[in-house]
């Protein structure tokens, strides 16, 4: 065999005129090139940044291409002087697909600010695939510990969450903030319960199912976005595509606190929400606000042994390649609950 399916997104799409702006094709397996190794594709995380590329918020600079950036997969070949990987061996694939490894943010291991970064599933293809192809120095051993589907949310909701937390530079017995509670937040909440045991969680989010998630993994409190939390809180991690909650976690926040911004893009319909932004109320008293800008290696690798250690189990659900319309508009409508998987059918 040496076709393979694959979704592909092939325009930028409104989706609130289509629910399915993937479409399947078959096209040949990628041939792996210098230092670059195949994957036989198991599972792929799914994300709302491919909301943002399927709505133009970051799109793709050429079409068609192959989504998806939490990629997880067996070895199956390699190209000229890649040596890294055994065949066969458990590999992951996340949001940097590449740097210059020249610059100053590269000799700084600040590589996810390199003018040359490239994102896997939006600048190159990516893992809603059953094959894809990656420079070896970017990819992962995955731990024994977590099966195909439970690793690919480690890639990017895991390590864009990780690097969240150490932006936010919460101390121990602090008071945390999480706007939203989708595949990131649910494992920062994992990963604070570990690393600060004195620090209590509080949780906005619109659905009283997630906020009843939240609470189940151990929030001390869960409301909507609107809400006042029972305390000023010192830190806040936003993971939402919305403005909204970023104007009321403000109003929330500490003197003296900060707010990190989870997220690649927001989207432009809530705007006006800015509107309501007042200095006094939202700003003053030396309030921070800082951006995530996606992820370098070591978030990614960090992050994966820190899960392995502790560990930091996600909640997943799992749907076909073939779904992947479906998960999609599912993450977009907010019917979440812990990560979406795509899981490969290699007989199709």
């Amino acid at each position: 065999m040496n076709q393979m399916n694959v979704m592909m997104l092939v325009r930028i799409h409104d989706l609130n005129k289509t629910d399915a702006p993937l479409v399947p094709r078959m096209i040949p397996i990628p041939t792996p090139e210098d230092y670059e190794i195949l994957i036989r594709v198991a599972a792929c995380g799914v994300c709302h940044t491919e909301l943002d590329e399927i709505e133009g918020r970051t799109p793709p600079p050429q079409f068609p291409v192959i989504p998806g950036h939490q990629v997880v997969g067996r070895v199956e070949a390699a190209g000229p002087g890649a040596a890294r990987f055994y065949p066969g061996q458990r590999v992951g694939v996340a949001w940097i697909n590449r740097a210059c490894g020249r610059c100053d943010f590269c000799r700084d291991g600040q590589e996810n600010l390199c003018p040359e970064f490239a994102a896997t599933g939006r600048d190159v293809h990516g893992g809603y695939a059953q094959y894809m192809t990656v420079h070896e120095a970017f990819a992962y051993p995955i731990p024994d510990r977590f099966s195909d589907a439970q690793a690919a949310p480690l890639l990017c909701a895991g390590a864009i969450g990780y690097r969240s937390m150490a932006l936010c530079e919460l101390r121990d017995g602090q008071r945390l903030g999480l706007t939203g509670f989708g595949a990131s937040a649910h494992l920062v909440l994992k990963m604070v319960r570990h690393r600060f045991p004195g620090t209590s969680v509080y949780v906005f989010a619109r659905s009283p199912g997630e906020q009843a998630f939240a609470r189940s993994l151990g929030a001390v409190w869960a409301g909507d976005t609107k809400d006042t939390a029972p305390h000023l809180l010192d830190r806040i991690i936003d993971t939402t595509p919305a403005w909204t909650p970023v104007v009321e976690a403000l109003r929330n926040l500490k003197p003296g606190g900060r707010l990190v911004i989870n997220a690649i893009r927001k989207e432009a319909a809530d705007r006006d929400a800015l509107r309501q932004l007042d200095y006094s109320s939202h700003l003053w008293h030396e309030k921070e606000i800082k951006s995530v800008a996606n992820v370098a290696r070591s978030d990614v690798s960090l992050f994966l042994e820190l899960a392995d250690r502790v560990p930091i189990i996600p909640e997943v659900e799992t749907f076909g390649l073939e779904a992947a319309n479906r998960a999609l508009m599912a993450l977009r409508n907010r019917r979440i609950r812990g990560a979406k998987v795509l899981v490969m059918d290699h007989h199709s």
